[in-house]
């Protein structure tokens, strides 16, 4: 979804209200309407909660918001609706050319717990010849042994009683046999609540895995190599975020590098959502337009990010408790009023800042059918429709025929359903609603069964809890999934294993920490007091 909230970047001297109108005169220059310049008096009756010495405001009223994720995803599922192909976890290790051709090499790889859930059994061990024999040998020798006193004690003939062990002895050996031929029970189908989800150790996301997937990269999910994939193409779009850098070194192009930029951020919970009704900005300074406060699009209360340059030493050393200091405190000068406690959840993204410090669209310089699009920092989401235009001329530009898509459809449909707070909607324990439009299967968003199904049968694949998460927000809410609330991520995780026809095993789960600077998933009250004294420090 998309609203527009209007933004504020707020001012506390007459300095800072000088570089407004220097903001307001570039927007205006760059087609930006309706900017406007407001007062100590509107902006209170805007945003009752801003901080006290806050003076004045640029207004620009047709600013909006969206998810970034959620944004990304419909896109992706827009293309592959109509034609475009997908294909996920391929680490491109190599490019050639052959001719006018591209030769693309890519690692492809999967999880671990997902290849050793899905591997096919072990054969049984085939019974070998000597065993059963040797066992009749053995009995045999024991009945003629004995024949002669078991004749005295019963009055049985001898002859007939080694008859009658040889009989024995045969039955034994073919049960034997059977034994160690049969194949073994099949498995019960299990739960995924045989699976609890982690919320303390873990692998933390490291610059590196950033640059591959971050929280989805092979390293934090123990990737296992399946194969190494040869794709053709004619035409190469360097896309690659952070490890644009790389790509382009793989064609000889080593005319830019990425130099990161992480950003950190705090989400509070829903109730800290009504403090804020705009995006509300600090003056801007150098690293660009600062921690900002903001109300989400589904009303949580989100603060950051951070601006962290990775090639700095002394940055990569910040402790988590530094990172958290610093967002709060900026933060509390825009908006003093709102709850650390009220944290439910951590994260940080890197931007691909690159060597020249702009954006970097144009065909390499190694080869002309090889277009960047790199370093495309902040606001690269809002320049992304620019951007993909300017992509399509420069792939014409290049020789590539681009004849439109009669049958192209331009329409998504949503996967979240709104609803009228719990009207139509129940919660108990697996199994017992039936319907799945009724079915609640994440009570802090109260996400439905149906919800999680239709996000499962779309184009995009999905094998992971953490995918569904960023679809249907599952997990979200503020108890994040908790084992003793509803433990929601189980059942997803189940949904997802009888949609898929895989082992619950075999679902991708929630990894922690990631890249959280929160110390476990679900917060104890000291953890929340160290926030509040965080803040004012």
């Amino acid at each position: 979804g998309y609203q527009t909230n209007g933004s504020l970047v707020l001012a506390t001297s007459e300095e800072e209200i000088k570089h407004l109108e220097e903001l307001k005169q570039r927007g205006e220059t760059n087609g930006v309407q309706r900017l406007r310049i407001i007062g100590r008096d509107e902006l209170i009756q805007m945003e009752p909660h801003v901080a006290p010495d806050c003076i004045a405001a640029l207004y620009s009223p047709d600013a909006g918001n969206v998810i970034p994720y959620e944004y990304t995803i419909a896109l992706a599922e827009n293309a592959v609706d109509n034609g475009a192909e997908v294909r996920i976890r391929r680490e491109v290790t190599a490019i050639a050319e052959d001719g006018d051709t591209f030769v693309i090499t890519a690692r492809h790889w999967e999880p671990r717990a997902y290849v050793d859930a899905t591997a096919p059994p072990v054969p049984a061990t085939p019974a070998t010849p000597w065993a059963p024999l040797a066992a009749i040998a053995a009995l045999l020798a024991i009945a003629v042994a004995l024949s002669s006193t078991l004749a005295g004690l019963t009055g049985i003939d001898p002859i007939a009683i080694i008859a009658i062990a040889g009989v024995l002895c045969i039955i034994l050996s073919a049960l034997i046999m059977k034994s160690r031929t049969a194949p073994p029970p099949p498995a019960a189908p299990g739960s995924a609540h045989d699976h609890l989800p982690v919320g303390s150790g873990g692998k933390a996301v490291q610059l590196e895995h950033m640059r591959t997937g971050g929280s989805g990269s092979a390293d934090i999910h123990d990737g296992v190599t399946f194969e190494m994939e040869t794709v053709r193409a004619r035409y190469i779009i360097n896309c690659a975020g952070m490890g644009a850098d790389k790509i382009a070194n793989l064609i000889g192009d080593f005319s830019f590098k990425i130099k990161p930029r992480i950003g950190d951020y705090l989400l509070l919970n829903r109730n800290q959502g009504h403090l804020t009704k705009c995006t509300l900005f600090p003056c801007p300074g150098p690293l660009g337009k600062g921690v900002l406060v903001q109300t989400t699009l589904w009303g949580n209360l989100i603060l950051g990010p951070t601006a962290r340059d990775a090639h700095l030493p002394e940055v990569m050393a910040e402790t988590p408790e530094q990172i958290q200091a610093f967002i709060l405190s900026k933060c509390r000068k825009l908006v003093p009023g709102f709850d650390a406690k009220e944290v439910i959840h951590a994260f940080s993204g890197a931007r691909a800042k690159s060597s020249r410090n702009d954006w970097i669209i144009e065909p390499s310089e190694k080869h002309p059918r090889f277009i960047h699009a790199a370093g495309i920092d902040s606001p690269g989401l809002a320049g992304s429709p620019a951007i993909a235009v300017e992509l399509v001329r420069l792939l014409r530009a290049a020789g590539l025929d681009l004849p439109p898509n009669p049958h192209f459809n331009p329409h998504r449909a949503p996967i979240i359903r709104p609803k009228d707070n719990w009207k139509g909607l129940r919660a108990g324990p697996p199994g017992k609603v039936l319907n799945p439009s009724e079915n609640v299967v994440c009570k802090c968003e109260k996400v439905t069964e149906a919800e999680i199904v239709d996000a499962l049968h779309r184009s995009l694949p999905i094998d992971s809890t953490q995918a569904i998460r960023k679809r249907t927000r599952a997990g979200m809410g503020h108890c994040q999934g908790d084992v003793e609330n509803y433990n929601c991520e189980c059942r997803v995780a189940d949904i997802i294993a009888r949609e898929l026809h895989i082992p619950p095993a075999a679902v991708g789960r929630r990894p922690w920490p990631a890249t959280s600077t929160l110390p476990q998933r679900w917060l104890q009250p000291q953890h929340k007091e160290q926030l509040h004294r965080l803040m004012a420090e």
